[in-house]
C-alpha cells in the first residue's frame, strides 16, 4: 500500500521538486502539504506551494499554512539561494485562478492539520516528512503529545553529521529553528535525519537535466527553470558546479528504502554554542544503544535516486498549469 505522508515544507526550489516526487510516486499517498517560514516568509512559501500544486494538478491534497516564525529566534530566510520569491526563476500560475483550478488553502492552521490528520488515522499509518525548519512539527508534538506514539516515523531533511552549510557546523533548516529541532529529535518517535552528508550527493547535473527535459510539459519546465536559477545561485557561492537537491532525498527514502544507506546513532541539537549553534551532533563512536530511535543517512544510490525523481515527474505528465522563466 502507498505510504500516507504529510509533507511539511518551505518551497524553495528543492521543496517544489520534493512535492512533485511525492505527488507523482505511486508509493506515496500525499495527504497534506503544510508550509512553514524558512527559505522565504510564510506568505511567499505558501504561495509557492499552491502554485506548484496547480502546475502539477495536485487536487485532493490539503494545503495549509503553518508557523510564520521560529519558536524563539528571529526569522533568517534563504533569499540568497532561493530568490526574493522563494522560487527564483520560476513564474507560477496567477493566484486568482487557483480556486477555479481546484487548488485552495485550507483555513486551518498547518499545525492543526498535522494533529488532526494523525489523530484521524490508525497508529503507524502517517509518516511525517518535514523538509524545512521544524517549527510546525515541534509545535504539533507539544500541542498534542499523543501524535508522537501514533506517527509511524519522521523522515526529515536537515542537519549533517560532518558538515554544515549556513555555518561551518550547522545546516540551514536546523539553524533556522534549533529549539524546534531539539523537540523533534528528542520526542521519542523514530527519526531519520537525511542531512548534508547524503544530500550533497544528489547533484542536478547536465545529464540529469537532459533526462528531465525529455519528459516535456509544464511540470518538467517548472523543474528545469527552478534548477537553472537554483544552480546559478549555488555557483555564485563557489561551492558547487551543480546544485544539490536536498529535499527530494527525504521523500525518496519514503518511496524506496534502498535508495540510501543509514546508520542508527543518537543525535543531539546544539542550542548554546557560540560557533556551533544548530549543529546536529551524531554519536558515531560506538554501536547505537538498543533504545536509540534516531538514524542518519550517509550514502545515496545516485542512479536509483534520479530514476525515482524522473519516473515521478514523467507520471505527472502535462499537469494542469503553465510555467515560465522569471527574474530572480
Amino acid at each position: 500500500m502507498p505510504r500516507k505522508i504529510i509533507l511539511d515544507c518551505d518551497p524553495g526550489h528543492d521543496d517544489a521538486i520534493a512535492m512533485l516526487l511525492a505527488h507523482g510516486s505511486s508509493e506515496i499517498d500525499l495527504l497534506a502539504v503544510t508550509t512553514v517560514a524558512g527559505n522565504q516568509t510564510l506568505a511567499k512559501v505558501t504561495r509557492n506551494a499552491l502554485g506548484v500544486a496547480a502546475v502539477a494538478g495536485m487536487r485532493g491534497v490539503t494545503i495549509a499554512a503553518g508557523c510564520d516564525r521560529p519558536f524563539v529566534r528571529p526569522f533568517i530566510g534563504a533569499a540568497q539561494i532561493h530568490g526574493e520569491s522563494g522560487l527564483g526563476g520560476v513564474e507560477l500560475p496567477d493566484p486568482a485562478g487557483l480556486p477555479e483550478a481546484g487548488i485552495g488553502l485550507d483555513p486551518r492552521h498547518g499545525v492543526d492539520v498535522i494533529i488532526e490528520t494523525v489523530m484521524a488515522h490508525e497508529v503507524g499509518e502517517i509518516t511525517l516528512v518535514p523538509i524545512g525548519p521544524l517549527t510546525n512539527i515541534a509545535m504539533a508534538a507539544r500541542k498534542e503529545p499523543r501524535i508522537v506514539e501514533r506517527v509511524r516515523e519522521v523522515v526529515l531533511m536537515g542537519g549533517g553529521v560532518h558538515k554544515g552549510n549556513r555555518t561551518p557546523t550547522a545546516e540551514f533548516n536546523i539553524l533556522a529553528d534549533p529549539e524546534s529541532a531539539h523537540v523533534v529529535f528528542d520526542a521519542g518517535w523514530p527519526v531519520t535525519m537525511v542531512g548534508l552528508d547524503l544530500t550533497h550527493q544528489a547533484l542536478a547535473t547536465e545529464e540529469v537535466c537532459a533526462r528531465i527535459g525529455e519528459i516535456g510539459g509544464p511540470v518538467a519546465e517548472l523543474v528545469l527553470a527552478g534548477v537553472s536559477s537554483y544552480g546559478a545561485a549555488y555557483r555564485e557561492t563557489g561551492r558547487f558546479d551543480h546544485p544539490p537537491l536536498h529535499d527530494p532525498c527525504a521523500v525518496a527514502y519514503v518511496v524506496d528504502r534502498a535508495v540510501m544507506t543509514t546508520r542508527r546513532a543518537p543525535v543531539s541539537v546544539e542550542l548554546t554554542g557560540t560557533h556551533t549553534l544548530g549543529m546536529t551532533v551524531a554519536d558515531l563512536r560506538d554501536e547505537a544503544p538498543a533504545d536509540c530511535r534516531t538514524q542518519v543517512a550517509l550514502e545515496l544510490d545516485v542512479d536509483r535516486f534520479w530514476d525515482l525523481v524522473v519516473e515521478a515527474l514523467a507520471a505527472l505528465g502535462d499537469g494542469d498549469g503553465q510555467v515560465g522563466e522569471a527574474g530572480r
